[in-house]
């Protein structure tokens, strides 16, 4: 599915201050998406990124995110679930990852750009472990083709310092 990006909010925009570029990702449990999200923007913006995650409901983080992010190279062990408001803006872009917090949260919610991935969430596949584990592969990869695509858009795009 393509990103609906949402550049409008319910205020003005703000111009791009310097430094790493802040970034939320939010989805309804911080569990899966939006952690591994959060790694993988961290690990691949080498240090142009400062990514945070947070959820509608935190749940606690997925054993599952934790194992196929290990797969990588990316250690979320560390990370823990928390909710909007424990994670402190402002933020140059929010994108939420799945339909159910981005209902909770429309663009309006946020004082800077926001975008929607809808993906969907591995946590609910069935079958046994090992099908859960690759559904986590899966959405894993798109998220980082996603961010990928984001940081091209991002290294083109024209920055207010």
């Amino acid at each position: 599915m393509r990103a609906k990006r949402r550049t409008k909010t319910g205020g003005a925009s703000r111009p791009r201050r310097s430094g790493p570029f802040r970034l939320l990702f939010v989805c309804t449990g911080n569990s899966a998406r939006s952690q591994m999200a959060e790694g993988l923007a961290s690990h691949v913006g080498k240090g142009t990124i400062e990514a945070h995650s947070a959820g509608t409901m935190p749940a606690g983080v997925n054993s599952h995110a934790i194992a196929v992010m290990r797969e990588r190279g990316i250690d979320i062990s560390g990370h823990y679930s928390k909710g909007i408001e424990d994670v402190p803006g402002p933020f140059d872009l929010v994108v939420t990852l799945c339909d159910h917090a981005a209902a909770l949260c429309p663009s309006s919610s946020w004082p800077c750009p926001s975008e929607h991935w809808s993906t969907p969430d591995p946590s609910f596949v069935g079958g046994g472990p090992e099908s859960v584990r690759q559904a986590f592969r899966e959405v894993r990869d798109r998220l980082e083709t996603q961010i990928e695509a984001l940081l091209r858009r991002l290294q083109t795009g024209p920055r207010t310092e």
